[in-house]
């Protein structure tokens, strides 16, 4: 069974930065595209970024973009989430996701596997 499992959140003051982690267990078809979600208490989950170990990605989160980066080091099977100038609303559990292309990661249901989320809070 593949595992992702996430790390590297916490709270942090506005304006400041956190880096997740993701470490997926093995890699095969269903894990070719890795992404990061996010849910905010009381919201509904939102998908954040992704990126294939071949390297493309894509960040789609409007309120993100210019602020958060994915990547990759395929050879520590490690994905990343870089989110700097962070703000109050980036306050969620971001979990880590795994599918088989972008479009399945994006639906949400297509996700193959998932982490069992890290807590980012944002403090005012």
């Amino acid at each position: 069974q593949v595992q992702l499992v996430e790390s590297g959140g916490g709270l942090v003051q506005a304006g400041g930065s956190l880096r997740l982690s993701c470490v997926v267990s093995e890699r095969t078809v269903s894990t070719e595209v890795m992404g990061w979600f996010r849910q905010a208490p009381g919201k509904e989950r939102e998908f954040v970024a992704a990126i294939m170990w071949s390297g493309s990605s894509t960040v789609d989160a409007d309120s993100v973009k210019g602020r958060f980066t994915i990547s990759r080091v395929s050879a520590k099977n490690t994905v990343y989430l870089q989110m700097n100038s962070l703000k109050p609303e980036d306050t969620a559990v971001y979990s880590c996701a795994a599918a088989s292309s972008t479009t399945r990661m994006r639906a949400g249901y297509g996700v193959a596997y998932w982490g069992k989320g890290t807590l980012v809070t944002v403090s005012s």
